[in-house]
């Protein structure tokens, strides 16, 4: 084999090793036999041991356990460096940025520009071989970053190969979308675990997490707007024309970038997208401006740090400052008492901001806050209002810390300290009560148009209902004697209660409010159990059987279906008609709470197997534990078979599996 043949054979065993590895060990949805792996591997080690010049430390020959449960983070140098853009803020800045390179080109400008929204995320770099992704790496400090490669398989933006040859360094951001950035952030305070202050922070803690399961599983994107090594190689000749090759090799570009010439329309676009901001489904800080041709870009070239090309026109900081008024609780649906600052009211980007979550006791620690405090306030990505830190410099000697309840601030009923989260235990709190019926009529439950806040309270307040389930005892002439509820208004509010029985399952297990169950969850219980009473009687064992449940959600939904509050309210929405069967075809249950592993190589494809098991309940994972009920070995088993015996896990053949089955389910064939 030449050299160069060998390695580009390398570098696609690498790839494919590591995808494979992915597959096994964070999706534990393996693709290949091991046997099939194991001949990769050794095919990798035969070369390397032949061309020992390109063994690398991250290659999977060197990698204990060839696997990537745990990233380590390993400094890796960028081929060519990552830099930074200058900053702008202001008409004047981007004048003198064109009065700068036009001077320094001899030219009179006006130049072309592209612009693009700056995406406030972490800059990543993809460093491809002869089509193959190699690695990524965060940027770091431009010339070193950290290998996070694992995680960024889960991100779906990022090919796995593209149809180039040779070395190819792609730029990008990756980022947490607000809408996967506040649903994170509701997770981690209903399990009291701090959450994150921003998008950008969310979406680093999420990338450089260790274990790549968590980073798969927290919605990640990334945009890629530039290229190092290996631009000459998509025959483009300007950055507008890059990002159409981007996009066309398979790469995420950002959708609202435009070309506009000189300063003036710089400005002019810079506007309108500072106007569309918080529209935006992610997290900007500024537009970038870059002159659009490479050839004058060459020209430009760098400063230490910084492109003279392009320039980053920041948006306007807007922080002001305002005082804390008091400080007031609210109870969530679950219980969960929530500290709130009342601010004098404050104008910023385009709202009124008069309260600002103070998500725990741990976090008005942190800040420091006292009521009576002057503090600096902003909108998080131009949306969420947050304290970003007191000025203890304007005390006066007049205020006062802030004094946490002891009782239950709606009900009076004693608090209780569930980790770091406060809990009215009172199932009959009436705040919770509105939580969970405003939760239970939102769009993504059970979708009641028409009942709204104002409404709630309204209905809470005559005792015209106490839960969810007395919505289906309203009457016409109950709504319609309301304040400003015509008759014609409350007939579609009936119709839209009554069209709700109908919703599904899954809506209905979402609008339940169980803890930790959000839409994914709710839509995964469904399909597995098919009908709520099934999801009640499923003990804790069986619940965590089910893929995507972790054994802490597992108890805590099981705990809380069997609360006699809960009991009573599922009975009560029984009798009202509520529709408690899955939209979709539920799976069989007869293997329920069992988890196979399939080793060497069987009569069928794998996959089929995999999906006859499912099919009837059972969860199919790609790794050997104490929780493995079977292994199901052909042959040619390999490691799984090994430790299948030494942790007495229980070994079948096919002919053994098609017994259980049959013991089980009765006549399936599955040979």
């Amino acid at each position: 084999m030449e050299n160069a043949d060998a390695h580009r054979r390398i570098l696609e065993l690498r790839e494919e090793l590591r995808y494979h590895n992915y597959r096994y060990h964070v999706l534990d949805a393996p693709v290949i036999s091991d046997a099939e792996y194991d001949r990769l591997l050794a095919e990798l080690k035969r070369l390397e041991e032949q061309y020992p010049q390109w063994v690398t430390p991250d290659s999977p020959t060197q990698v204990v356990g060839n696997g990537v449960l745990e990233t380590t983070f390993a400094a890796i140098t960028h081929p060519t460096p990552l830099y930074s853009l200058d900053n702008a803020f202001g008409p004047q800045d981007i004048a003198d940025f064109e009065t700068r390179a036009a001077r320094a080109l001899g030219l009179p400008g006006p130049f072309d520009y592209t612009l693009e929204y700056k995406i406030d995320g972490l800059s990543v770099n993809l460093f491809y071989q002869d089509g193959l992704l190699a690695w990524g790496a965060t940027r770091g400090n431009g010339t070193v970053g950290e290998d996070v490669t694992p995680n960024l398989l889960g991100i779906a933006e990022i090919p796995r190969r593209v149809p180039l040859s040779g070395v190819f360094e792609v730029r990008g951001e990756i980022y947490l979308p607000i809408p996967a950035f506040l649903e994170l952030n509701a997770r981690l305070e209903e399990e009291g675990t701090p959450p994150f202050k921003n998008p950008r922070n969310a979406a680093a803690g999420s990338l450089r997490q260790k274990d790549p399961r968590v980073s798969a599983g927290r919605g990640l994107k990334g945009y890629f707007y530039g290229v190092g090594q290996g631009v000459n190689a998509l025959g483009v000749r300007s950055q507008s024309e890059l990002l159409d090759r981007l996009a066309e090799l398979g790469f995420a570009v950002e959708p609202h970038r435009r070309r506009v010439t000189g300063a003036a329309e710089v400005e002019a676009a810079y506007q309108e997208m500072l106007a569309r901001r918080r529209e935006l489904p992610f997290e900007a800080d500024g537009v970038t401006v870059k002159i659009d041709e490479f050839r004058l870009q060459r020209e430009l070239g760098f400063t230490a740090k910084s492109p003279r090309w392009g320039i980053a026109y920041k948006f306007p900081a807007e922080e002001k400052t305002t005082r804390v008024l008091g400080v007031t609780f609210q109870v969530g649906r679950t219980g969960r008492v929530t500290p709130v600052a009342e601010l004098e009211p404050v104008h910023i980007e385009g709202s009124t901001v008069s309260r600002v979550t103070l998500h725990n006791e741990g976090y008005i620690a942190e800040l420091g806050l006292c009521v009576g405090d002057t503090v600096l306030v902003h909108k998080s990505g131009g949306v969420i209002p947050e304290v970003l830190r007191v000025l203890p410099e304007h005390r006066t000697g007049d205020e006062h810390a802030v004094v946490w309840p002891t009782h239950c601030p709606e009900c009076q009923a004693e608090l209780v300290l569930s980790g770091k989260v406060h809990l009215c235990p009172n199932p009959l709190c009436p705040a919770k009560a509105f939580e969970s019926i405003r939760h239970y009529a939102s769009r993504r439950a059970m979708d009641i148009q028409g009942l709204g806040e104002k409404l709630i309270e309204q209905l809470l307040a005559t005792g015209l209902v106490k839960n969810v389930a007395d919505l289906y005892k309203l009457r016409l002439e109950d709504i319609a004697k309301l304040e400003r509820k015509a008759e014609k208004s409350a007939q579609n509010l009936l119709e839209q209660i009554e069209a709700s029985k109908k919703r599904g399952l899954e809506r209905l297990l979402f609008g339940l409010g169980l803890p930790q169950v959000g839409e994914a969850l709710a839509r995964t219980l469904a399909r597995r159990f098919g009908h709520l009473d099934r999801v009640v009687a499923a003990s804790v064992e069986e619940l965590d059987a089910v893929e995507d449940v972790a054994l802490t959600t597992a108890t805590a939904v099981h705990e809380a279906l069997h609360r006699p509050e809960m009991l009573e309210l599922i009975e009560a929405l029984r009798q009202a008609g509520v529709g408690f069967e899955a939209r979709e075809k539920p799976k069989g249950n007869a293997l329920a709470g069992l988890t196979f592993v399939l080793t060497g190589e069987l009569a069928r494809p794998r996959e089929e197997v995999s999906r006859e098991l499912e099919a009837l309940g059972a969860k199919v994972s790609g790794s050997v534990s104490k929780k493995t009920s079977y292994v199901v070995a052909g042959p040619g088993a390999g490691s799984k078979l090994q430790k299948a015996q030494e942790l007495g896990v229980p070994v079948l053949d096919e002919e053994g599996l098609q017994a259980l089955l049959e013991e089980k389910v009765g006549v399936v064939d599955s040979r």
